[in-house]
């Protein structure tokens, strides 16, 4: 019993001493990190209003509001590590050391955020426009680091690595897809009159992008029709309502107006073996 209470008035003895000698430290410490959390916490939404203020990208200014946050953060962790006179030079380097030789063997993971940093500082894209790339289409949801995700037409979500991204043909619609249509009317009708027809229905239509005019002419000519093509912008994710809605409707009214949609016909010749 005495071993018991001598034991635990040593640690009794070594809290207090230990509070004399380092109770300001911790406090001050303590105090450290939460005036520089908070600081990193309302410089971030500054930076982040003020960013958006001026029209600035968002994931750009998500990024860097972001990267202000950690830099404050990591500022006020140096301070309070001060407090007890500990220097972080021999962390920094150990760090730098096992950094230097993971990053081979996790060269292909961290591809992907050095690409995310090259799309996100360079914005051949952002959020809200069409793209095709490395065999995907759809409309930009979220750029991140490691990798941008798509909605296509479908609904579906699309994730495609950065570093896939970065070197590959890129093709960028902003927020409008093109659709191309066609359909053949016989000759004996009047293609004008038919190209009147289809400009009438696409601007009348609150789907089709008007800032885009459609483009609408003969595209070609077929054994037995005149081929009229016609190209016009909708929303990327109304893309095949939209033209499905449009086809129907072109083909309503040229049968209202008597236009003869011709079908291909072959003459077949038999002849009798002698």
């Amino acid at each position: 019993m005495k071993d018991e209470i001598t034991a635990i008035q040593k640690i009794i003895d070594t809290l207090v001493e230990f509070g004399v000698n380092y109770g300001f430290q911790v406090v001050g410490a303590f105090v450290v990190l939460l005036l520089g959390m908070a600081a990193a916490t309302w410089s971030a939404k500054l930076i982040f209003s003020l960013l958006q203020r001026r029209n600035i990208d968002i994931t750009l200014s998500q990024f860097l509001s972001g990267l202000v946050k950690i830099l404050i953060i990591t500022f006020a962790v140096i301070i309070a590590l001060g407090k007890f006179g500990i220097t972080i030079a021999p962390f920094i380097a150990a760090l730098g050391a096992a950094a230097f030789g993971t990053s081979f063997a996790l060269q292909g993971p961290l591809s992907n955020y050095g690409a995310g940093l090259v799309i996100i500082l360079t914005r051949p894209f952002v959020v809200g426009n069409t793209i095709s790339v490395a065999g995907a289409s759809g409309v930009v949801e979220e750029i991140k680091l490691a990798c941008t995700v798509l909605n296509n037409e479908e609904g579906e979500l699309i994730t495609i690595p950065n570093k896939s991204i970065i070197g590959e043909i890129l093709h960028n619609s902003q927020e409008s897809k093109m659709v191309p249509g066609q359909v053949g009317i016989s000759y004996d009708s009047d293609p004008e009159k038919a190209i009147a027809i289809i400009r009438q229905i696409l601007s009348k239509r609150d789907d089709v992008n008007q800032e885009n005019l459609p483009i609408i002419g003969i595209e070609g000519f077929g054994d037995s029709s005149v081929d009229i093509g016609f190209r016009y912008w909708v929303e990327t994710k109304k893309y095949y309502a939209t033209s499905y809605a449009i086809n129907l409707a072109v083909f309503n009214a040229l049968k209202a107006e008597s236009i003869e949609i011709p079908f291909p016909i072959r003459d077949v010749r038999m002849t009798r073996a002698e």
